[in-house]
């Protein structure tokens, strides 16, 4: 505790769903005693946790490392343990991630998420025969892939995108095809022609229409919309 900060009382407006309670989904109120400006939203909650056992959210490194606790914070997606208190608009209203099927209260169903994930086959695929020792990178090669490889697949830039909402089952998201040139831009990947054939159609790739909400909220700073548009040159490329 800083010895400037001085204790605060916030409101709070949380959803709250139980399927196995039979009640409609509802927003209830709490305020929270001695909270710090410095704290972090997920500080907050364990507060709430601890003063209403049955609320229940995604959390654990605390370090916006791990991704797991990413909700709508005032209508705008984000993960809960690094965002400050400080600032925030109250009743701060905490929702589960939109577009996604809601498990209960703040926890949404993940599956279709890691589905896309999944389907861009997300690992190096070399054909030729491994050597022994290494495949090795020149330092510019291995440049290419920063702002790709550090998704830590909260799903805060998929469920921000209005085309995932739209296309749910078939839109691959923004995160699924940041990560498909992850490996396209990946000099020692030998499976380019198979990536873009697998994205090519209506869509899987080409729902996207570039209107940036991906790269505004995503919590590492990444920018899926360049990569999508990126992944694009590349299937022009392919087909002259």
């Amino acid at each position: 505790m800083s010895e400037h900060e001085q204790p605060i009382s916030m409101r709070f407006r949380i959803y709250r769903w139980d399927p196995e309670g039979g009640a409609k989904p509802r927003m209830q109120d709490y305020t929270v005693d001695g909270l710090l400006p410095s704290m972090m939203l997920r500080d907050a909650l364990l507060r709430i946790k601890a003063m209403d056992e049955t609320l229940s959210f995604r959390h654990s490194c605390g370090e916006g490392v791990c991704g797991s606790d990413g909700v709508n914070i005032n209508g705008r997606n984000g993960l809960a343990c690094i965002t400050p208190l400080k600032g925030l608009r109250q009743p701060v209203e905490v929702r589960p991630l939109p577009g996604m099927p809601v498990i209960r209260d703040l926890v949404v169903d993940m599956s279709r998420f890691f589905h896309h994930y999944r389907s861009v086959k997300p690992w190096l695929i070399h054909h030729d025969p491994m050597p022994e020792i290494e495949l090795s990178q020149t330092p510019a090669q291995r440049e290419k892939l920063d702002g790709l490889y550090e998704c830590i697949l909260c799903a805060c830039c998929t469920t921000s995108c209005p085309s995932f909402w739209w296309n749910p089952d078939r839109f691959r998201g923004p995160a699924a095809l940041l990560q498909a040139y992850r490996f396209l831009a990946d000099n020692r990947d030998q499976a380019t022609e198979e990536r873009l054939n697998d994205l090519d159609g209506p869509y899987r790739l080409f729902r996207c229409h570039t209107i940036m909400n991906c790269a505004d909220v995503c919590p590492k700073g990444l920018n899926p919309t360049a990569a999508i548009h990126n992944i694009k040159k590349l299937m022009a490329e392919q087909s002259t």
